[in-house]
């Protein structure tokens, strides 16, 4: 055996006898991120920071929250402060989102927390506390909203359909979901100009 075949041998022998503590390891994304600008939390996917700041403990693609809460949870198609507002895919969105009211302000408007939503300098996966929400459904029934969007520093133009509010409480025996009584009666818009494209555009 020659002096580079001991060599060699010598390398690997230090390696694999090394302790787990002392061998090299890669940093993960957030690790490099953080390294890179320390002033920029980590990628953050909003099912993570949901289930964070309402205690709701579900797992798994924003869009299987709404079915998985049956039984566990109680739900219902009014935001509720702690509740989790869990929106369907649509449009560029094939794994739907989740986000966690953080305040009522009238029938049609409410603050959420969330995050991985809007693009902050440059990235994704950032975290967005006490950002406005507005009900865009003809009849006030929350299934459609329009939600805060930073680059804008104003609300999004989409129309993100709901599939309802999840609450951090047990169901009641026996409880079954329904539409809010007052659903069935359209109320005012307070998106006359989104009212107006659809209209055109025959949505």
């Amino acid at each position: 055996m020659n002096s580079r075949h001991l060599l060699l041998a010598a390398a690997f022998a230090v390696l694999f006898t090394a302790p787990v503590s002392a061998r090299i390891s890669l940093p993960d994304r957030a690790e490099v991120d953080a390294e890179d600008n320390p002033r920029l939390p980590p990628y953050l996917q909003c099912v993570p920071y949901a289930r964070r700041v309402t205690g709701i403990q579900i797992y798994g693609d924003a869009h299987t929250w709404w079915g998985q809460a049956e039984g566990r949870y109680a739900r219902g198609f009014r935001p509720k402060v702690g509740a989790v507002m869990a929106l369907k895919p649509s449009g560029g969105s094939t794994l739907g989102h989740v986000a966690a009211v953080s305040r009522i302000v009238d029938s049609r408007t409410i603050l959420i927390r969330h995050s991985n939503w809007s693009v902050i300098n440059g990235r994704r996966g950032q975290i967005e506390d006490n950002v406005k929400v507005v009900d865009v459904s003809e009849a006030n029934d929350w299934s459609a909203v329009r939600v805060w969007y930073a680059p804008l520093q104003a609300l999004g133009g989409s129309h993100w359909p709901v599939q309802g509010f999840i609450y951090p409480a047990k169901p009641k025996p026996g409880e079954k979901l329904a539409k809010p009584a007052g659903a069935a009666k359209a109320a005012p818009s307070r998106d006359p100009i989104g009212d107006i494209i659809k209209r055109k555009m025959k949505w």
